[in-house]
Parts: C-alpha cells; structure tokens; sequence
C-alpha cells in the first residue's frame, strides 16, 4: 500500500503543515503563540469561567498537559486563573484585558491562514473537505 493512501500519514502531514502555517503567520504578526494556545483562548473567550479540565475537553486536549498551556497564557498575561467558588481543586480561567486585545488583533491573522492551509482546494472542496473530516472525528 501507497503511504499516501494511509489515513494516518495524510493526516499527519496536513497537521505539520498546518503547525508551519500558523507558525509563520503569528512570526510575521509578531505574536508568539501556538496553535494550541489560540484554541485554548479561543475557548476561553468564548466559555468565560470555565476551569482548566474544561478547556481542554473543549479543545479536544490532553487534560494532564493543559496545564502547561494555561501556564504559558498566564506568563504572556493573555489570561488569569483563580481557584473556583464551587471547586477548591478547580482552577477558573478567563481573558484579561491584553488577552482580549491579543484575540482580536489575532483572529484575522488566523482566519486567512485557513485559506493558506487548504490553498490548493477549491471553496467546494475545502467545505467538502471540512464535512468529511468533521464526519470522521464524530465517532
């Protein structure tokens, strides 16, 4: 069997080419952020309050290494935690002010480079391409 017809390794590939593209554009933004990271703001600015095992159930991410990205956003001062009113042994997360600003000088940034990830499909294509993976990931 061709690896090209392998799944996995497709997937792989539009992963780290994915990982590259964001990589460059938030260089050339001068924004120092991961792919993960704008996910996790992303969630928080939309679910404010939610704790850290939330965010990464709402970003499809390892809950024992969320941490470390919740750590990173803290020291950039994108967001603050705090231990939750309801759980002690919950941490709340949510946007500061330079977290706000950074999401929305960012977001354009990241929405062209959806474009740059998928360049050699069509519009139809890349919809149709969004619907099978989408289709694939609701298990």
């Amino acid at each position: 069997m061709n690896i090209l017809a392998m799944p996995g390794h497709v997937i792989r590939r539009l992963n780290q080419m994915s990982t590259q593209v964001f990589a460059a554009r938030m260089q050339e933004a001068g924004v120092d952020l991961t792919p993960v990271q704008f996910a996790a703001l992303d969630a928080i600015r939309a679910h404010p309050g939610l704790d850290q095992a939330s965010i990464a159930a709402r970003i499809a991410y390892d809950r024992a290494t969320i941490g470390g990205v919740i750590e990173r956003l803290l020291q950039k001062g994108y967001v603050q935690r705090v231990v939750s009113d309801r759980d002690r042994r919950a941490r709340v997360v949510t946007l500061t002010d330079a977290g706000e600003q950074a999401y929305i000088m960012i977001l354009p940034v990241v929405d062209v480079l959806q474009h740059d990830i998928l360049s050699g499909l069509t519009q139809e294509e890349r919809r149709v391409f969004l619907s099978l993976a989408n289709k694939a990931l609701d298990r």
